[in-house]
């Protein structure tokens, strides 16, 4: 089974039913939160078959059957700006495996650090509907619920605003300094006039 600080955790959630046969061969589950979303990979490892089978978001990316090399790996890509993925299959002692994400040549817990410093996320609630707004920092690109934004940049007197729209709601996001060598650009979301606080996980 899997060990340390990557590790899948299983969740109750409503997703299809497995067959017994199928669900003996899901070993890992991992939710990543990109730029576009968030995303479920769920790995099957057959370790009598050898067989692995990879799903991003219930879809089946890769299917290899009788596989005599029950160690290794399986890289793939994710969401819509193709992340590269890897999953790692090491043998732990005789029939136990541990299986570990790697996000762009990354840990899953380094790739999450690294992304909280470098993108700002916030969920909002407006007219019914659920809104995650992500800023890459480095690009200045916008993403909403999947979708990257168009967006128009401009000067303002203590910093910039990069604006866009939700539907009918005129959004920017703020850029000021924070007068801090250490903390740098502080971003913030304002939405029809309100600031929107950020959201604590990415």
């Amino acid at each position: 089974m899997a060990s340390g600080d990557d590790s899948p955790i299983f969740e109750d959630d409503e997703s299809p039913p497995y067959s017994l046969e199928k669900m003996a061969d899901l070993v890992a589950v991992w939710d990543v939160a990109l730029s576009d979303g968030v995303h479920k990979i769920k790995f099957e490892h057959g370790t009598t078959s050898g067989k692995r089978v990879v799903y991003v978001d219930e879809k089946e990316e890769i299917r290899k059957e009788w596989m005599f090399k029950l160690v290794g790996k399986e890289t793939f890509y994710v969401g819509a700006a193709k992340t590269k993925a890897t999953i790692n299959i090491d043998a732990v002692s005789g029939f136990a495996y541990e299986y570990t994400l790697e996000i762009n040549g990354k840990s899953l817990k380094k790739y999450m650090e690294n992304r909280s410093k470098t993108t700002n996320t916030w969920m909002l609630q407006m007219d019914g509907q659920d809104f995650r707004v992500v800023l890459e920092k480095d690009t200045m690109d916008v993403w909403c619920n999947g979708k990257k934004m168009e967006t128009a940049g401009e000067f303002v007197d203590d910093g910039t605003e990069t604006h866009f729209s939700l539907g009918p709601h005129e959004c920017y996001i703020k850029a000021v300094s924070s007068g801090r060598r250490r903390e740098g650009i502080v971003h913030s979301l304002v939405v029809d006039g309100q600031e929107v606080p950020a959201a604590a996980c990415q």
